[in-house]
């Protein structure tokens, strides 16, 4: 099916989502399904009445956008999750002052994962607290960075 780039769709559909204090941090388009899926955040925090609201809330502007050009599809609304890896550096920013995971491609002093505090996120490195002092890390050095998650 030919499908509307996501791009287009998330700067179409995020007027109607700010509406709820709420954002569009990323939308993936599933062929085999026919899905559209819109990964929704909020400072607020996201709960299924807020997906419910947003959803009802962009159907009439994706009728009007025809996204698929007229072929029929699934919509999905959903959180980002705990383990959401970091993709954007607004990803990096709206998390200062929170505990990360870092995990690397290769050892730096002999470790590949690091957990910390966020600190800083400037011309693609981020900086972390851990408990044995400050670390940077620039991003391409980076398999994975997301929240810890503490149990």
């Amino acid at each position: 099916m030919k499908v509307k780039p996501v791009k287009e769709v998330i700067e179409y559909l995020q007027p109607v989502v700010n509406a709820f204090d709420a954002e569009i941090i990323d939308a993936e388009w599933n062929a085999r399904e026919n899905s559209l899926t819109l990964i929704i955040d909020s400072q607020n925090g996201v709960d299924l009445d807020l997906l419910e609201k947003i959803h009802r809330a962009v159907d009439a502007p994706l009728d009007e956008l025809d996204p698929t050009f007229g072929g029929a599809y699934t919509l999905n609304c959903s959180s980002p999750g705990l383990d959401r890896p970091f993709k954007t550096e607004r990803d990096f920013l709206r998390h200062i002052g929170d505990k990360v995971e870092v995990h690397l491609y290769a050892p730096t002093d002999g470790k590949k994962y690091y957990e910390g505090e966020l600190l800083s996120f400037q011309d693609g490195c981020f900086k972390i607290a851990t408990a044995e002092g400050e670390r940077e890390f620039p991003l391409e050095k980076t398999a994975k960075v997301c929240l810890l998650i503490e149990v």
